[in-house]
């Protein structure tokens, strides 16, 4: 596959969230993953769900059993040939199988070696269990998405796992690779959603210090507290999002809605004791169409405001049709690569592999000969898809 990373080989120790949208984002890339997948996730058949794991496209599965002596190795070795590497264990799994960062990089001095954990390396939290929304909640993230009286409301694990964990860890890698280019020594990334998701609050810690935020939820500019940046109902049930924050754009929005000279949007709207008002004379205008009515009357207007699409529905409209901001692959429609790039753009997407599905291939080209991988298949060291234990 082309693209900026074409070249570059990664070994992943297949994980759950983070770590397959690592991978997914530095594959999308061009680089060659290879997916360390466990051996008892390999089936006879092969599961046909596993075709729709987007995460896992565009790269070669190998099954190994890692407490295996002669698994362990073949990673190791694997890992000689890598220019970079990543785990989503606990701290100190890795090392007690024998794939931590001092096994690997003995072996290959230049390998950049990730690590994704919720909670990071060290800390009282360490050891601890936890999914995206804990994280999220110690990182402050999760506080301040909801509305004014309720509750705080889980933003998916789009924050947590994608956002702050595995595209922090693919953007580690990509800066651990450039630096291991001119020193020739690779590095320990420690990527830790908690850290990953404080770093998206930064703007908010600011405006708190500068008294632009409060921690009341609900009640700041893009909390839902302002009225001109939220989502309102529509006749038929769906909705619009208003983002007209600017002076000139809210103008355009009040031009559009037909209700130049109401008071209620007049002067001093910056004002959140205004802002109740506001909202009230919106959610009555907004519930007087349909979702696709307003989007007719706003037509390009420099108003801010857009349908809130579905997932399905976003991979038909227009605009993301002409950019190709999804594709068809698999037989499924799924998000083409993110950024782009002149040069060197990414092609297609892979499909998502099997467990085990490229187990020979992988341990060929990493120099075994086919008595020696059907060894380790015998042994229970590897497992290949369509091959019985």
């Amino acid at each position: 596959m082309p693209g900026p990373l074409t070249g570059v080989t990664v070994l992943e120790i297949a994980g759950l969230g983070p770590g397959p949208f690592c991978g997914m984002m530095l594959a999308d890339m061009g680089a060659r993953v290879i997916r360390v997948d466990r051996v008892d996730a390999v089936t006879d058949p092969p599961d046909p769900h596993a075709r729709y794991e987007v995460l896992n496209r565009g790269r070669d599965s190998i099954a190994v059993d890692l407490k295996h002596p002669d698994g362990v190795a073949a990673v190791v070795r694997l890992a000689e040939t890598s220019d970079a590497m990543f785990e989503g264990f606990r701290p100190g799994v890795a090392e007690r199988l024998g794939i931590g960062p001092k096994d690997c990089q003995a072996r290959n001095p230049a390998l950049v070696y990730g690590r994704m954990t919720g909670w990071g390396q060290d800390g009282p939290y360490a050891q601890r269990a936890g999914h995206d929304i804990t994280y999220l909640a110690v990182a402050g993230a999760l506080h301040p998405v909801g509305r004014r009286g309720g509750g705080p409301v889980p933003p998916l694990n789009m924050v947590g796992d994608f956002g702050g964990g595995g595209m922090l860890l693919a953007f580690g890698i990509a800066c651990a690779l450039l630096e291991a280019r001119a020193s020739g020594r690779g590095q320990v990334i420690d990527a830790a959603i908690v850290d990953g998701a404080a770093a998206l609050t930064a703007m908010m810690h600011g405006m708190i210090a500068d008294g632009r935020w409060c921690t009341r939820r609900g009640e700041n500019l893009l909390d839902s507290g302002c009225p001109y940046y939220d989502v309102y109902r529509c006749a038929d049930g769906q909705y619009v999002a208003v983002g007209a924050l600017e002076d000139k754009f809210f103008a355009e929005l009040v031009d559009r809605l037909g209700v130049d000279g109401d008071p209620v949007f007049g002067p001093g709207r910056t004002d959140p004791a205004r802002w109740p008002a506001i909202r009230r004379r919106l959610t009555e205008l907004f519930a007087g169409a349909t979702r696709d009515e307003w989007v007719a009357r706003f037509g390009a207007a420099d108003a801010c405001v857009a349908p809130v699409l579905s997932l399905t529905e976003a991979t038909i409209d227009a605009h993301n049709r002409r950019r190709g901001v999804f594709t068809m692959s698999s037989g499924f429609a799924q998000p083409n690569p993110a950024p782009r790039f002149d040069r060197t753009p990414a092609g297609p997407v892979g499909a998502a592999s099997y467990p085990g599905e490229h187990t020979r291939a992988v341990l060929a080209a990493a120099g075994y000969d086919i008595a020696a991988i059907e060894r380790l298949e015998r042994t229970g060291a590897v497992r290949s898809a369509g091959v019985r234990p």
